[in-house]
């Protein structure tokens, strides 16, 4: 008996963690994968059994590569605003004056702790071609303002903005904290033997021992980000004009939610988290073996 209990105890011991993962990650997961199969609205008692053609009817629509498009669009944006400016910001607040790098640090946090509904809310009257700040700006310098959430080009950038805005801070205080821990004595090592340049302080020194920080921003800026795109879309665009904010994330509640396609929704969700667990086995395969941890 001790022994059974001996081999079943690590597992009792985990349980309480395990449970709410198997609860609410993996069997609406298994779940999702099953309807990807069927034609069903939702309500009706009798789901009809499709196979793969959920997958082959999105796989040639129209809209769902256009959405495909729009989430590299986002990616890419959400890299530059989540990813390269906040390391920017953080090496540049390492080498600020100490008298002002609380001050700092601080300014540059707060939109952190408002909601994607509340940054969105924002947003929407800075961007607002009547009487939104941003309009008015423009016209007293002499340009003509821009109608933001309504012009398929510019629409996409004002989601982009809105989410960069909100998760800056949170990116930028990971990267400073991973910046921070870096001994001290190796950037001083460096420079006393010639390295005086910022830029070969960067290469050869902080990004190296930083390497296990940026993996994880990396990651996150593309995974978390692209699903806080949905809040924006939602709100401030429905996906709009012509589906020209919608990304993958939106393009699942659209289905499901709007037009009640369950089917449709479902085999979204699965190639999307395709597309995420491919880039989480990229970083585990190929960027965590080149990376600095200090373990």
């Amino acid at each position: 008996m001790k022994s059974v209990w001996r081999k079943v105890r690590p597992y009792v011991y985990i349980l309480p963690a395990l449970l709410p993962l198997l609860v609410f990650v993996y069997y609406p997961l298994y779940r999702s994968l099953q309807i990807s199969f069927l034609q069903w609205n939702m309500v009706s008692p009798n789901p009809k059994w499709v196979g793969l053609s959920n997958y082959t009817n999105l796989l040639t629509s129209d809209e769902f590569w256009i959405a495909v498009k729009n989430t590299g669009f986002y990616a890419l944006i959400l890299l530059i605003g989540l990813f390269a400016a906040p390391f920017l910001v953080a090496f540049a607040v390492t080498r600020a004056n100490s008298k002002w790098a609380s001050f700092y640090k601080g300014a540059i946090f707060t939109p952190t702790v408002l909601s994607l509904s509340v940054s969105s809310i924002v947003f929407l009257w800075l961007l607002n071609p009547v009487i939104g700040v941003i309009n008015h700006t423009l016209a007293a310098v002499g340009i003509s303002g821009v109608n933001w959430l309504s012009d398929p080009f510019w629409a996409k950038w004002a989601v982009s903005l809105s989410v960069t805005w909100k998760e800056f801070g949170y990116n930028f205080i990971v990267l400073l904290a991973g910046l921070l821990a870096i001994p001290q004595e190796m950037s001083e090592s460096a420079r006393v033997q010639g390295l005086r340049s910022n830029f070969g302080l960067l290469r050869k020194i902080i990004i190296p021992m930083a390497s296990g920080t940026l993996i994880y921003v990396f990651v996150t800026a593309i995974v978390v980000g692209i699903q806080d795109v949905f809040v924006p879309v939602e709100m401030l665009t429905n996906g709009g004009p012509n589906q020209s904010t919608s990304n993958l994330v939106f393009l699942v509640y659209q289905y499901g939610f709007q037009f009640f396609k369950s089917g449709l929704a479902s085999a979204t969700a699965i190639i999307t988290f395709i597309a995420f667990l491919l880039l989480i086995i990229v970083q585990a395969l190929v960027m965590d073996r080149r990376a600095y941890y200090e373990n």
